[in-house]
């Protein structure tokens, strides 16, 4: 067990005594640690919030505080257990959320949901109607959730602000690769009036705003041993924006048949039996709640986000790699040939996910 490790554990309110501390998972952004402990003593989820990511990490904590206990309550009302089906954030022995060390990075825990299943890829459509109830359920208990959310990522999911970043990346090519990737680039431009004339609706209120996940890939969705739906984990980025980021970001991830980074492209596409699956399961919790506008832009938002991502792993790349964590040179661009070939796949099949969006809709309300 590393000694820092043990150090900065050691400064939030454990039950038990620490007996070992091990990296867990490989995470885009943060560096994940469990931490077993003694005895009938829980264990611990121990993370370094990456401040160039989140650069208030505080408010970020006070964001998932607020969030869970509301769903905390709820879980309670129902008679539900609320250790297992609400994350349940540490605090440190001065009553923060997390810890500053001295080299100024940020530490928060989480209790360890023990005798659970987490999945990287839903791969049945059994599996991506659970995550569907999922995230609609994460929602739902959230509908009547009132106090303010600060905004930890500015402009997150917001293609407004993504295309001001876009435009300066392009302009600064820190990498010097812009001249090799005109095609890449078009890809960007040719969609940028279709992307901003559906952000527009949100900004305008036709769309509403909602508290929202912001990452809802399946393994950010803990299941119990029967397969039943547990809570969502992963909280960095909730935040107030649409609903229907949600639903687009878990249809990128849950309806790829190939991997987000694949080399092979022929392996790359939507699987409509998959986003019907999805779309019945988080419609099966949700459509009540949400108003006709966010019913027909549902389909709309799968092809957005995934826009979003291209748009994203491209800038990265232009830019020096410097968002994303990479395995090798060419990372980001390889992530970016595989998002837009799910793109286009979504395109091709955009009438049909449409039609599905309307007659799941119509059962459920």
């Amino acid at each position: 067990m590393k000694e820092a490790l043990k150090k900065i554990a050691e400064q939030f309110a454990l039950e038990g005594a620490i007996t070992s501390i091990d990296s867990l998972g490989e995470g885009f952004i943060n560096d994940t640690f469990i931490v077993r402990t003694q005895g009938d003593a829980p264990d611990y989820i121990l993370q370094r919030k990456n401040k160039e990511i989140f650069p208030d990490v505080p408010a970020m904590m006070e964001n998932i505080r607020k969030v869970t206990e509301h769903i905390r309550r709820q879980v309670i009302a129902e008679g539900g257990d609320p250790m297992r089906e609400a994350m349940t954030v540490v605090p440190t022995h001065d009553g923060k959320l997390c810890y500053e060390d001295e080299a100024g990075e940020f530490w928060a825990v989480t209790v360890f949901i023990a005798d659970t299943i987490a999945y990287n890829k839903a791969d049945s459509p059994e599996l991506a109607r659970k995550g569907g109830e999922g995230i609609g359920k994460f929602q739902a208990q959230l509908a009547d959730f009132t106090e303010p959310l600060a905004e930890t990522i500015k402009g997150f999911h917001n293609i407004r602000h993504r295309f001001v970043q876009w435009d300066e990346a392009i302009a600064r090519d820190a990498a010097g690769r812009c001249r090799e990737l005109s095609e890449e680039i078009g890809w960007i431009e040719s969609r940028r009036e279709e992307m901003l004339a559906f952000w527009a609706l949100v900004e305008n209120g036709t769309i509403p705003t909602r508290v929202t996940h912001n990452d809802t890939k399946i393994n950010n969705i803990l299941f119990d041993r029967e397969g039943r739906v547990l809570c969502a984990i992963d909280l960095d980025t909730v935040m107030n924006s649409t609903s229907l980021n949600d639903f687009g970001d878990a249809i990128r991830s849950y309806c790829n048949t190939g991997d987000e980074d694949d080399r092979n492209l022929e392996r790359v596409s939507m699987s409509i039996e998959m986003f019907a699956a999805y779309t019945d399961g988080y419609l099966s919790q949700r459509a009540p709640q949400l108003c006709q506008a966010e019913i027909d832009h549902l389909a709309f938002s799968a092809r957005y986000i995934t826009y979003e991502q291209v748009l994203r792993f491209l800038m990265d790349y232009i830019d020096g790699d410097k968002y994303y964590k990479t395995k090798y040179a060419d990372h980001n661009l390889v992530r970016t040939h595989a998002q837009y070939k799910l793109l286009q796949s979504m395109e091709e099949q955009y009438p049909e996910m449409c039609r599905i969006v309307r007659e799941t809709a119509a059962k459920y309300r």
